[in-house]
């Protein structure tokens, strides 16, 4: 299963990011075959819609679910009608988020916000 997580730099021991849409980085991190691939997000400049932009680029790689602290609503609804799971973090790391959901011990994300529309984050 591939799943994403934004996170603050292009390393396994950086800090999951706490903005799914202004993010930096996204690391697409497969399952099955541990391949870990961080990808830039080029929302991150974005006047507006960035989370729609970062919610694209999730699309555009292929992932069956999402690890954030929290996700904007339009963006939430872009993800969930791909059928992208969407988790809660348990914490800022990424290896700890990444064992719970292998063991089946992360929830799902319910907290959807409203986004920060027209304020730029």
């Amino acid at each position: 299963m591939k799943i994403a997580i934004p996170v603050d730099d292009k390393s396994m021991e950086t800090s999951v990011c706490q903005s799914f849409g202004r993010t930096p980085y996204y690391l697409i991190y497969d399952t099955e075959s541990q391949v870990s691939i961080f990808l830039d997000n080029s929302a991150v400049a974005s006047q507006g819609g960035a989370g729609i932009k970062a919610a694209q680029t999730i699309l555009d790689n292929q992932v069956h679910a999402l690890i954030t602290p929290r996700c904007g609503e339009n963006a939430a609804k872009v993800l969930m009608a791909a059928d992208i799971k969407l988790y809660k973090t348990i914490s800022t790391s990424i290896k700890d988020n990444i064992a719970a959901l292998n063991n089946g011990k992360l929830s799902l994300l319910e907290d959807i916000h409203p986004g920060f529309h027209g304020h730029g984050g």
